[in-house]
């Protein structure tokens, strides 16, 4: 045995990485094993049987980043578990999951974040579509858009759920770092700018300071944006990482983006409820009826039982002129004792009154 002090380490390190291979087998047999008893349990073989548990892999998350002493942050111990689950989930049912396309989108960056790289992903080419394959059976979940720190909601996405009876099973966090790429580093040759609409209101500023006459050409993705401007010598795109090196780009300016913290929230459609996690979000949708205090007799019972509320958002009744329906965010689950007392004097005051779903809230 050698004494040099970096061949001992390295010896260490292959003896750890063969304990780790073993546990990760006995992890993978494990959830085999959950699969054959949840067959083997249903009462119905034509049943969908929920593989997938949000309420689960959040606890999960919860208490592995608890038990994490370090030297890894628990965002990276989150990242390498995800992943673990994401492969060990794929032994049980192989997951399709829905997202705004193309590839190389935010989207699909916070879809493979969620449910790990273990999973198949298919593009579709509007919010529409998402819910459309997720309803139809073509995947079994989608991910869209729901609002971002700097611009605000998604407004798209809040009216898909008016007539959908699709749920909200999870969210997800990603910050968003905007990348100015094109096919020369030579920003003296940009003519153009492809991206969304949304990207160029986080990056006004700083397109306004440093390329103040060069057009902005909105279109449907940044990942979009990025194909175009890969076809173009005078183009340019702003996009994210993915997009540049699916596309071929090379990075004139990073972190364009007028805000550092700059955050979008997406959120995980699917038709399944979801269990209590112990941290939950129960999003709402309301319309209240059209007298005095109407909004505030629907709200009321909300500060009664000590429910705090993280967001409200009102959007325009389809078919009926100058009347609301109201996107609410609140802390709990919809089994809580609270929340159950909450929404029952709740419902007596609204007009209509659905759960669009509960979920664990996000997590870094």
């Amino acid at each position: 045995m050698s004494d040099d002090p970096i061949v001992k380490l390295r010896e260490r390190i292959d003896a750890i990485d063969e304990q780790l291979l073993e546990l990760f087998n006995q992890r993978a047999g494990c959830a085999v094993e959950v699969a054959r008893v949840k067959r083997e349990l249903s009462v119905d073989p034509q049943d969908a049987i929920e593989f997938f548990r949000p309420e689960r892999e959040a606890q999960v998350m919860k208490r592995l980043k608890a038990l994490n002493k370090g030297p890894l942050s628990d965002q990276e111990v989150a990242r390498l578990i995800r992943e673990v689950m994401s492969a060990c989930l794929a032994l049980e049912q192989p997951l399709k999951i829905a997202y705004l396309g193309p590839e190389g989108t935010y989207t699909q960056t916070a879809a493979l974040k969620h449910f790990g790289h273990s999973v198949s992903t298919a593009p579709m080419s509007s919010i529409p579509d998402v819910f459309a394959a997720v309803e139809s059976g073509q995947t079994n979940y989608g991910l869209v858009p729901v609002e971002n720190s700097t611009e605000g909601v998604i407004s798209h996405t809040l009216d898909m759920f008016i007539d959908s009876s699709l749920r909200v099973c999870g969210e997800v966090e990603i910050p968003i770092n905007h990348y100015l790429a094109s096919n020369s580093q030579d920003v003296s040759m940009i003519r153009h700018i492809y991206s969304h609409q949304q990207s160029f209101a986080q990056c006004r500023r700083w397109l306004d300071q440093n390329l103040p006459g060069v057009e902005r050409i909105p279109v449907s993705s940044n990942a979009e944006a990025a194909r175009l401007a890969a076809s173009e010598d005078d183009a340019a795109a702003i996009c994210g990482l993915p997009a540049v090196e699916i596309f071929g780009l090379k990075v004139c300016y990073e972190n364009i983006e007028d805000l550092s913290d700059n955050t979008t929230r997406f959120v995980i459609i699917g038709k399944q409820e979801v269990a209590p996690s112990g941290n939950d979000k129960t999003s709402l949708l309301i319309s209240t009826k059209n007298i005095p205090g109407a909004l505030l007799g629907v709200l009321q019972p909300l500060a009664d039982h000590g429910i705090s509320m993280y967001k409200i958002e009102s959007r325009p009744a389809k078919g009926y002129k100058w009347a609301y329906v109201f996107f609410i965010d609140i802390d709990g689950h919809q089994d809580d004792e609270n929340v159950i007392n909450a929404l029952n004097e709740l419902k007596q005051q609204a007009a209509l009154f659905k759960i669009l779903g509960s979920y664990p809230k996000a997590s870094l």
